[in-house]
């Protein structure tokens, strides 16, 4: 960091790339952000100016305060967990003709519904109170048991078969 005498402040570092960037704060609170592809170029490549709003801003999703990405270990946990899968609604599933929320897929079963193709028209994220039909495909989300809990569900199953207790 460097003082410039009448604007305010310079700063420079360098990138994990071996890519330069240059700050120059202003005594306005004005930041101007100079990108380098090389460490020694002297003409920048990219210039971006900020007010001190965007400056707050930009500096809040640096640091990760709306969104903090997972690493990969937690990822590669999560991708095991998680599992999507496209199901399609018969005649007898007690989810046929049905709002979702009126369903209580997610108390049943505990997994959600992303998108439900309905012949040519896909509903993504649909509303909960879209209306289930026999023949619909329905791709939800969720753990592996509760994906077999829609789909026995969705084939018209009871809680009770599925568990081999018979019906109920």
């Amino acid at each position: 960091m460097c003082d410039l005498p009448g604007v305010g402040k310079k700063i420079s570092f360098e990138t994990a790339e071996e890519h330069k960037i240059v700050i120059i704060v202003h005594h306005s609170g004005k930041r101007d952000l100079y990108f380098f592809q090389e460490l020694d170029e002297d003409d920048a490549d990219f210039f971006l100016s900020l007010n001190p709003e965007e400056t707050r801003e930009l500096g809040a999703q640096l640091l990760g305060a709306t969104y903090q990405p997972v690493d990969d270990e937690k990822m590669q946990i999560f991708q095991k967990q998680l599992v999507m899968e496209w199901i399609k609604l018969k005649p007898e599933s007690p989810f046929v003709n049905k709002q979702i929320a009126e369903s209580r897929i997610r108390s049943h079963t505990g997994a959600s519904i992303i998108a439900v193709m309905q012949g040519d028209d896909m509903s993504v994220s649909p509303d909960v109170d879209f209306v289930l039909e026999a023949g619909d495909t329905v791709m939800v989300a969720g753990k592996r048991d509760q994906i077999r809990r829609f789909e026995a569900l969705a084939s018209g199953k009871t809680d009770r078969e599925e568990k081999g207790e018979g019906e109920v």
